[in-house]
């Protein structure tokens, strides 16, 4: 395996996990703040790893793997969490984990038969709107008399139709291959 700045990144995402989880359970604001900090910081390196991994050249076999699992398991985990804690409803996180275990075990089959489906724009718009949703609903107090939970509710809600949307065009595309005989 090469240890590119990008799969450094990349488990990083990984490790800052249970340092998330901690974090979200410390007592009133300071447990907001840190674990949205802790958020976007792993959202921003989500963005940073591809980027680097694309431009210097230095995409790998490894990288490939494993920057879809920390995004996932790092959008679960917040998921997850506020779902338990009642600051998100629970089936909404339903909808999106439910999708990204759906579209990443098409995306494996289809590249054990050499397809490749390519992330849509949709994709990328759910996918920014969901890491902000998710900040704002961590943060979960006011900032300039703005309550950060309903923007975070109503964030969430559109990056779900999204998701349902996304998830729709990935089978879409997928279909002919999916009822092609072997």
């Amino acid at each position: 395996m090469k240890w590119t700045i990008s799969n450094q990144l990349t488990t990083g995402r990984v490790v800052i996990i249970p340092v998330f989880l901690l974090v979200f359970y410390l007592p009133g604001t300071t447990g907001y703040w840190l674990s949205a900090i802790l958020f976007t910081f792993a959202a921003i390196t989500d963005w940073l790893d591809g980027y680097l991994a694309r431009s210097r050249g230095e995409v790998t076999p490894f990288g490939r793997f494993l920057d879809p699992v920390a995004d996932k398991l790092l959008v679960a985990t917040a998921l997850v969490l506020l779902a338990s804690s009642g600051q998100a409803p629970a089936v909404l996180a339903v909808i999106i984990i439910g999708r990204e275990i759906a579209i990443g075990a098409l995306r494996e089959w289809l590249a054990q038969r050499s397809t490749v489906v390519h992330v849509s724009q949709i994709a990328k718009w759910k996918t920014a709107i969901q890491m902000i949703a998710i900040v704002a609903l961590l943060l979960h107090i006011r900032i300039a008399g703005i309550s950060m939970h309903e923007v975070g509710l109503i964030l969430l809600w559109i990056a779900a139709a999204l998701t349902l949307w996304s998830g729709y065009e990935y089978m879409r595309d997928a279909w002919p291959e999916l009822i092609q005989s072997e």
